[in-house]
């Protein structure tokens, strides 16, 4: 393969690309079934607090580091500010203050913000733990109790648990469209 011949080059970084897929799959047993199984229910797991939540992947544009902000004069403390991300304005919550009244330690470089669709354009979420990826069964449902208490009540409905640990099942949808949300200046 030479770099000179970007015939020979595509195709060949195809047939790689192809082949770790196909590599990749292989080693997921039973995805194709279990992406289709009935009972199934998956999401994005990450932390608030000391809560662990779970929110379902529509609700969830992309998933970035923390960019860096800019402060917006007049605007509630839990309106972190704005970020320009792709050359777009987005503006970003902390999550956490929202709901329980505490800040968020930001930790820069480490921390995401979770990139939620809305009405009227994108915002993004301070999280302070991403787990990825979560699949819990029907079976595995149980009563929310302590996590669906004070602010989060409206945003949980049910919870899963996996091993030693309870997942709140996190409205995203019903967050942004809650007045107080959409409404951050002071």
């Amino acid at each position: 393969m030479t770099h000179d011949d970007p015939d020979r080059i595509a195709p060949d970084a195809f047939e790689l690309l192809a082949d770790y897929e196909r590599r990749s799959l292989a080693h997921v047993a039973g995805l194709p079934e279990q992406l289709q199984a009935a009972g199934l229910w998956r999401g994005i797991g990450y932390r608030i607090g000391q809560r662990r939540l779970v929110s379902p992947y529509e609700a969830v544009a992309e998933i970035l580091t923390v960019p860096q902000i800019t402060p917006v004069p007049g605007a509630y403390g839990w309106m972190l500010g704005v970020a320009n991300v792709r050359s777009s304005l987005l503006p970003v919550v902390d999550l956490k203050l929202f709901l329980e009244g505490a800040r968020s330690v930001l930790h820069e470089g480490h921390q995401k913000v979770m990139v939620l669709r809305q009405p009227g354009g994108d915002v993004a979420v301070t999280i302070d733990e991403l787990y990825g990826q979560r699949s819990f069964m029907d079976e595995q449902q149980v009563d929310a109790g302590a996590l669906a208490e004070g602010r989060y009540a409206g945003f949980i409905d049910r919870a899963y648990r996996a091993d030693d640990d309870v997942w709140g099942v996190f409205s995203l949808d019903r967050l942004v469209r809650t007045p107080e949300f959409r409404h951050a200046a002071v």
